[in-house]
């Protein structure tokens, strides 16, 4: 990995739709060492997939998300791997993060509402061997994700040029 795969990931995560032309001006390769890069770093699961950050809000899903920290016991040779792993098969965890502070885990999970949330922490999330303590706090907006405001911006205005 060089300067120029970070450029590109850089790139990527701000914007992986750019085709590859377009990536290839931005970084001054051509598109062949773009496409040879990307597949490059896919093989080696650096780029781990592609994704659309949605405004659900906006879209008009009325589904509840939810920031889950956990105090977890770590396993003897394995830490919080093991835990993890477990938690992340659950189709409702859509991201988990081990953590500094005081809790080890934090989990963002998803849905239909508040109710099956709770039931979602009580019948599946706390019984876990080695959860110790969890605390809930539900989403009620969100304003950015994953870099992109969910706010209407005004557009910048060009000011006219005169020598």
């Amino acid at each position: 990995m060089d300067e120029k795969d970070l450029e590109l990931l850089r790139i990527l995560e701000e914007n992986s739709r750019l085709s590859q032309e377009d990536i290839a001006t931005m970084t001054n390769l051509t598109t062949g060492e773009v496409a040879a890069r990307v597949q490059a770093l896919e093989a080696a699961r650096i780029i781990q997939g592609y994704s659309t950050v949605i405004n659900w809000e906006k879209a008009g899903n009325d589904e509840v998300a939810a920031i889950i920290e956990l105090k977890v016991s770590p396993e003897r040779d394995f830490g919080y791997d093991r835990i993890a792993e477990r938690l992340c098969r659950f189709r409702q965890v859509k991201t988990l993060r081990l953590i500094t502070g005081t809790y080890d885990l934090q989990i963002i999970v998803t849905g239909k509402n508040m109710q099956d949330v709770s039931r979602f922490v009580s019948e599946h999330v706390a019984p876990m061997d080695r959860i110790r303590e969890t605390a809930t706090h539900i989403v009620m907006k969100t304003y950015k994700e994953n870099g992109n405001a969910f706010f209407e911006q005004p557009e910048m205005e060009r000011l006219p040029y005169s020598p």
